[in-house]
């Protein structure tokens, strides 16, 4: 049979490695002819534009490039797929699309959205008998996967954001004058990667003093406490926020919502310091991390990337092995030393669910986290690239698209 790989979702370092793990292992197994790759996520199965991967990676210096290159090499979408008892028309023309290239299992890498497709996909196949597999292999910096140890992702952005913050606080101690500077990190729902911040402590460092995350309640007037209270402490406050913290006013908010419902989230970190500003009066910055956090690969950690492209081979393994509607999964064994594998589970346990971070892992004041979060962190951000480099930067792999939703035909560039 012939497969398929989409990517879907907002981008990471090791969305790519997970592209590799399928690809990788596919042309290992006889059983397996060609390896496809779906352009834009479910939308290339849908306008039947798909490209041959076999093809397309065509040495071993593309896949050292393809590991070291950011975002997503096949790029990406937020489709959401109807009820297909409410309407079966996209998913016909999806059935027809894979059998029309012989395909026989179908890997989705990305977040709890696209687990939400993998889900539906497999409701509909075995409802028709439909002899396809769907497997997810998850994928987010917000690591808000249900049941999975980690997200691949996370890793790299938690090193990014740890890393930049340790340079912030380097720049933000150089004057005698007191000042505060509040760093806005993603994480809509939860406080993940913002509380990650938190493994700088291993090195000495004693800030970020304050950490606020989505999951405990938020009080401006708290807030401007805090802050007053580290001033007594620390000339230079420097603060980790994330996104998704609900100010008493949501003034912040676009009021907009992406086809899933989800708020389109920017400028906590603004708000905080207008309001530092009116109300204490000292030099104040925000700095938002935005879409650096997620792709900022030069960064990335050694562990994240090899893991991401085990658990997209362990997902070839299991299509073969007669299984669908299932997401792989990291289990962890041990933190000291470092050790976890991989296994499946139903999609259905994590379709359109969200893993919080842990309320025992935030302090009783609720303005930063315990050791527990210190411990969970650190093995994740383990271990540093080697790059293949062009005039002195990283040389990414880069597959261009012709415009027509006919048939794209890729080519390197």
């Amino acid at each position: 049979m012939n497969i398929v790989v989409a990517q879907s979702g907002g981008p990471t370092c090791a969305i790519n490695a997970s592209l590799l793990g399928v690809f990788r292992h596919a042309t290992k197994y006889e059983e397996i002819g060609t390896v496809y790759g779906s352009v834009n996520g479910i939308e290339g199965l849908i306008l039947d534009n798909l490209v041959n991967l076999c093809d397309i990676i065509a040495d071993d210096e593309d896949v050292e490039l393809i590991r070291q290159t950011p975002s997503t090499v096949l790029g990406s979408c937020r489709y959401k797929l109807p009820d297909f008892k409410a309407d079966r028309t996209v998913f016909e023309t999806i059935t027809a699309n894979l059998k029309k290239y012989g395909i026989g299992a179908f890997f989705y890498i990305g977040g709890n959205d696209s687990m939400d497709t993998v889900m539906k996909l497999d409701d509909y196949f075995k409802a028709n008998n439909i002899d396809i597999k769907a497997i997810g292999i998850p994928k987010t910096i917000d690591n808000d996967l249900p049941i999975t140890d980690h997200t691949p992702g996370f890793g790299s952005a938690a090193k990014y954001v740890a890393t930049t913050m340790q340079e912030i606080i380097r720049d933000s101690s150089v004057y005698s004058s007191k000042s505060v500077t509040i760093v806005e990190i993603m994480g809509r729902d939860t406080g993940w990667l913002t509380a990650s911040s938190a493994v700088l402590r291993q090195n000495g460092e004693v800030a970020p003093h304050l950490i606020y995350l989505p999951e405990a309640p938020f009080s401006v007037k708290k807030f401007l406490s805090d802050v007053r209270e580290a001033q007594q402490k620390h000339y230079a406050v420097i603060v980790a926020v994330s996104e998704g913290v609900s100010l008493d006013a949501d003034d912040f908010q676009s009021g907009k919502v992406d086809n899933f419902g989800h708020k389109y989230l920017s400028g906590v970190g603004k708000a905080l310091e207008k309001i530092v500003s009116q109300e204490i009066g000292c030099k104040v910055r925000s700095i938002e991390l935005n879409v650096m956090q997620r792709c900022s690969s030069h960064l990335s950690s050694k562990r994240d990337i090899t893991e991401a492209e085990r658990i997209g081979g362990a997902a070839v393994k299991t299509a073969l092995d007669g299984f669908s509607g299932r997401m792989m999964v990291y289990k962890r064994v041990r933190n000291h030393p470092y050790n976890m594998r991989i296994e499946h589970v139903d999609v259905r346990e994590v379709a359109n669910k969200v893993k919080y971070f842990p309320l025992e892992w935030i302090n009783e004041t609720q303005n930063n986290v315990t050791n527990d979060a210190i411990e969970y962190c650190m093995p994740l951000i383990q271990g540093e690239q080697n790059f293949i480099m062009k005039n002195g930067l990283p040389k990414h792999y880069v597959l261009r698209f012709a415009l027509s939703h006919d048939k794209r035909k890729g080519k390197i560039e």
